[in-house]
């Protein structure tokens, strides 16, 4: 099962010079909850936005660069290449940026979208997600609090043809 894991605004931004927009302790929360255990997909730039090797995760950094390395991660020079380093894992999620959700959305078996519930200026953006493909099936809605500056939703959508 191949799942898009993002946090994106009203307008699909999801980041600006290489970092996120916000900061939601829960979201961080749901997608460490999430992703544990599974390999993580993700290209050059989002991988060098993290604070580290995340733990219990197999990285799979995707780049053009042939001669890139980074200690503890796989390296692959496609989507299709680090979809196959997955080993099958019951579930694989890929976690950005902009152009690799762009590449992986028609493949992809669902979505799990932490919607923040605001506009923002942005140069990465998730791609807009056709309700004719894509049915929500699951909605859990948060207001702003102490801890979080927006209002936010967890959304799940899976592919009509998986439902």
């Amino acid at each position: 099962m191949l799942i898009l894991i993002a946090a994106a605004a009203e307008n699909n931004a999801l980041g600006k010079d290489n970092d996120l927009l916000w900061h939601l302790p829960n979201d961080f929360k749901r997608f460490k909850k999430l992703t544990s255990g599974h390999p993580i997909i993700m290209g050059r730039k989002t991988f060098e936005s993290l604070p580290g090797i995340l733990p219990n995760r197999t990285h799979i950094i995707v780049t053009r660069q042939e001669d890139y390395f980074k200690e503890g991660c796989l390296i692959a020079n496609s989507l299709e290449e680090a979809i196959r380093l997955t080993n099958n894992d019951g579930k694989v999620f890929i976690i950005g940026g902009g152009e690799i959700y762009k590449q992986s959305l028609e493949i992809a078996d669902s979505i799990e979208l932490t919607r923040v519930h605001g506009n923002f200026e942005a140069d990465t953006f998730f791609p807009e997600i056709d309700q004719t493909q894509w049915e929500l099936v699951n909605k859990e809605y948060h207001e702003k609090d102490e801890r979080h500056n927006y209002a936010f939703s967890f959304l799940t959508y899976k592919k009509r043809n998986n439902l």
